[in-house]
């Protein structure tokens, strides 16, 4: 039987994530948390059943969630809704799509995604409700720190530490063993 889960957030990256949900085959979606305006709604079949006011409520018949708003210009409200909900008491799985590669010698916390063909490589550690997106390369000993976004097909290279709330735009690529703190832009370079 598959474990219920709530999804927190109706956007572009929520669509993505239902992807690799599916793909687990170990999660029946319960529904999409969104705003009141958009309750009944639908996304890719899924309804919109309530608001965040409502995660209380929804606790009582479903104990897991997942943050499913994407994080580009800021993450605040990834960290806000991941806190009230931590604090209401759910369990913040960590989602794998089947098509990522995780290194059995990695460690990965709590309410990260790691999307469609990411490869995670040894002594990784990647902390709290993160998003690691398609096609990134996290390489061996790198720790990438709670709230952070690595990009569609960025690289990051060995030893880098990435800071907490990074953002990490598409295609960029790291020098190893430097840290990155901040907003990398698509396309950047961190030396």
């Amino acid at each position: 039987m598959k474990e219920k889960i709530v999804l927190i957030g109706g956007g572009g990256h929520c669509h993505s994530v239902i992807d690799v949900i599916e793909q687990t085959n170990r999660y029946e979606i319960v529904g999409i948390v969104d705003t009141k305006e958009n309750i009944g709604k639908k996304i890719l079949d899924y309804e919109i059943i309530a608001c965040d006011d409502d995660l209380e409520t929804i606790f009582k018949t479903c104990r897991k969630a997942v943050i499913t708003i994407g994080h580009i210009k800021t993450n605040e409200l990834r960290k806000k809704l991941f806190g009230k909900a931590k604090n209401i008491g759910f369990d913040f799985p960590t989602i794998i799509s089947p098509l990522a590669y995780v290194s059995k010698h990695s460690f990965i916390d709590e309410g990260t995604v790691i999307m469609h063909h990411a490869l995670v490589n040894a002594n990784v550690k990647i902390g709290k409700n993160c998003i690691i997106n398609s096609k990134s390369l996290i390489e061996h000993d790198c720790i990438i720190e709670d709230n952070c976004h690595i990009s569609t097909a960025s690289v990051i290279n060995g030893g880098v530490v990435v800071k907490e709330d990074t953002f990490v735009g598409s295609n960029s690529v790291s020098k190893e063993h430097i840290e990155i703190n901040g907003f990398i832009k698509a396309g950047g370079l961190a030396k």
